[in-house]
C-alpha cells in the first residue's frame, strides 16, 4: 500500500489554485497561462482505505473541525413546536410556531418571500407533516 507524500499533494493544490486565479504555471516543462474564474474554485480529494471495513474495525473515529467556516452567511429557520421554538431562541436562530404559520395563510407571495429570506428550514418530527398543509405548495416552488 503507498503513502500519500504530503509535499506533493499541498504542491499540487498549490499549481491548481494559482491556474485558477489567472496566473502562470509550469506544466510538463511549458509554461501556461492560468484562467481566472468568476467562482470560487474548491479542491475534492477522495480516499480509498484497503482491507478497512468501517463497521467492525474503529481504528478512524472522531470528528475534524475545519479551519474556515464553509457558508458563514448560512440563513436557518426553525418550524417548530413551542419547545424547539424556546430552544431556537436561547441559541439565537430565526423560529416559527404553528401560529406564525397559520398568519400566513398560503399567501403566496408571503410565502415566497420566507422561503427567499432563509437558505433552509429545519421542521420538528411533529411539524413535518403540517408544514405543506399550512403553507401551500409555494414553499416547495420558490
Amino acid at each position: 500500500m503507498s503513502k500519500l507524500n504530503s509535499e506533493i499533494l499541498q504542491r499540487a493544490v498549490d499549481r491548481i489554485l494559482t491556474y485558477a486565479s489567472g496566473e502562470e504555471i509550469e506544466l510538463e516543462g511549458n509554461t501556461v497561462q492560468g484562467k481566472k474564474r468568476n467562482f470560487r474554485e474548491t479542491v475534492e480529494a477522495q480516499f480509498t482505505l484497503k482491507n478497512y471495513d468501517p463497521v467492525r474495525d474503529k481504528r478512524f473515529s472522531g470528528t475534524f473541525k475545519l479551519p474556515t467556516v464553509p457558508r458563514p452567511g448560512l440563513k436557518c429557520c426553525i418550524l417548530g413546536n413551542a419547545a424547539h421554538c424556546e430552544m431556537a431562541e436561547r441559541i439565537g436562530v430565526d423560529h416559527m410556531s404553528v401560529e406564525d404559520l397559520k398568519k400566513l395563510n398560503k399567501n403566496k407571495k408571503l410565502v415566497k418571500k420566507l422561503a427567499k429570506k432563509y437558505d433552509f428550514f429545519v421542521a420538528s418530527d411533529n411539524m413535518i407533516k403540517q408544514v405543506p398543509r399550512l403553507l401551500g405548495p409555494g414553499l416547495t416552488k420558490a
